[in-house]
């Protein structure tokens, strides 16, 4: 990103962050029976937990990192969750009281929506703790041989390995992929959640994912944040053939391409024509199209892919935020049929900020393709 665009895009963030806390605390604070708190705990509780995250990537980034920083970013991660429901749950309160003006209602239906708000945050930790769950596919993929037909193919997305995401857990997603016995891994960005030092502590986990015809990577636009070159290589080291803007057979009649991120391209304003560099010149047979925004899909199948997989949506995570996401990312979760191709986008196999999600846990994708011949 330029200067300029940094610090809009800073700004807008802060602020958003800052209304968020100011209208929680402030509607909170008119409950009767929170009146008992002194006003100044109120507001420096509020102060604090505006800090917490923001602050814990702050350590995180400069080089800070220790068991006191990582807890901060957990707590912080968790409030960041439970203060998008919250706001969410108070809005729908202002409806439901036509904006304060039915006064026998607030009191009860603020309480009532602050306690919606603590058991959907339960919730979402408890689902977003849960260990991913294996969704079985099955594609008809064009051109592809006889030969191929049932060759498995598993998808990884948004890991977002860092400071929460760590050894124990990669480890635990290894034996998932290793279980499902694929003849081909693919990585579909993000696996670095936003500094890769605490990701190349992990490289000698990460060199055990392999499978017979090779794991192949494409960056996410957090690869982007922690430095795009640093992440190719760290890829690289993990034994990855990282697919930037290219294509690759990995068997006569099967080809793998692939594209770096879409969405940190347009922040960062670099427009290369990266999905027509990535199919183009590529050996005949089938194309599976790894991109990690969900975007420029129709231009994928006019090109030629027959199956195209993504993530960074994470299907939303917390709903209702899913409704969100969709004013940018159309295809936000699940499978599509677009002009021949098919989508598949990720919910995310992991979880960027907080460990929350609802109403479903995180993904892995097992992949089965079949020849239209067989």
């Amino acid at each position: 990103m330029t200067s300029g665009r940094i610090a809009v895009f800073l700004l807008t963030v802060l602020t958003v962050w800052s209304f968020m806390h100011l209208y929680t605390f402030w509607r909170l604070a008119k409950l009767p029976w929170l009146a008992t708190v002194p006003r100044w705990a109120w507001w420096a509780a509020g102060l604090l937990l505006w800090f917490s995250y923001p602050f814990a990537r702050y350590l995180d980034r400069n080089g800070m990192s220790s068991e006191f920083a990582r807890l901060l970013e957990l707590s912080g991660a968790v409030w960041l969750g439970t203060l998008f429901l919250l706001v969410t749950a108070l809005l729908a309160s202002e409806l439901l009281t036509a904006f304060g003006l039915w006064k026998a209602a607030v009191v009860p239906v603020r309480t009532g929506s602050l306690a919606l708000a603590a058991l959907l945050s339960v919730v979402g930790i408890v689902q977003g703790n849960r260990t991913p769950r294996v969704e079985s596919l099955e594609v008809q993929l064009p051109q592809l041989p006889r030969e191929l037909d049932g060759l498995r193919v598993v998808q990884l997305s948004d890991l977002h390995l860092g400071t929460i995401l760590r050894e124990g857990w990669l480890s635990a997603r290894l034996a998932q992929v290793q279980a499902l016995k694929p003849d081909l891994v693919v990585v579909t960005g993000d696996l670095i959640d936003g500094n890769a030092r605490h990701v190349e502590r992990l490289l000698p986990l990460l060199k055990e994912l392999k499978a017979p015809l090779g794991v192949y990577a494409v960056t996410g636009n957090h690869e982007f944040y922690a430095g795009l070159e640093a992440s190719v290589q760290l890829f690289r080291d993990a034994g990855f053939t990282v697919l930037r803007d290219q294509n690759v057979e990995v068997r006569p009649g099967l080809v793998v391409a692939g594209v770096d991120d879409l969405t940190a391209r347009r922040q960062y304003g670099i427009n290369h024509r990266a999905v027509e560099k990535a199919l183009a010149g590529r050996p005949p047979g089938a194309c599976v199209f790894l991109s990690h925004t969900p975007w420029q899909v129709e231009e994928a199948a006019r090109l030629g892919a027959g199956l195209m997989l993504s993530g960074h949506t994470h299907d939303g995570q917390i709903w209702p935020f899913s409704y969100l996401v969709r004013l940018s990312y159309p295809y936000v979760g699940g499978t599509y049929q677009v002009k021949g191709l098919t989508l598949h986008v990720s919910r995310g196999t992991g979880t960027w900020g907080p460990r929350l999600r609802l109403w479903k846990p995180g993904e892995i994708t097992l992949i089965t393709l079949r020849s239209p011949s067989s």
